[in-house]
């Protein structure tokens, strides 16, 4: 099943992430893919601020995960620094699945290692300079 929803502000986008965090369970990944500059910063904020209440949400870029509590825990992770997937092991992917929610950006430098059963959400810019989002399931 697939779900489409358009964003025309940060906050809107915010909001979207925001919503999410009521679906999601402790074993659940996000696979967030949208090109630079689409939001995905802004829909990571809403999802962990909704479910961890982090009011500063840096971007994990050079740490690659950012843990935060909550119940149930969120780790967010970006890839984009990645050079092997089999890194993955080492910094505990599996683990963080087994007890948390884990948002994952560039899900495509994770191929394989990720659940079948992942969401994927994937963003992308309309003329108009709204935001398009596509959520679907594996």
């Amino acid at each position: 099943m697939e779900q489409t929803t358009v964003t025309r502000s940060e906050a809107e986008t915010e909001a979207l992430g925001a919503s999410l965090w009521k679906t999601l369970r402790a074993g659940a990944c996000i696979a967030l893919d949208a090109p630079l500059g689409t939001g995905k910063t802004a829909f990571a904020r809403g999802l962990i601020r909704a479910g961890c209440g982090a009011e500063e949400v840096p971007s994990p870029s050079f740490a690659i995960v950012q843990p935060y509590e909550g119940t149930p825990p969120l780790y967010h992770l970006d890839l984009y620094r990645l050079n092997d997937p089999s890194e993955l092991e080492e910094l505990g992917l599996d683990d963080m699945l087994d007890t948390g929610v884990v948002l994952i950006e560039w899900p495509e430098k994770a191929e394989g290692w990720l659940p079948a059963d992942r969401l994927r959400v994937t963003g992308r810019m309309l003329p108009d300079g709204a935001r398009e989002w596509r959520f679907r399931r594996g």
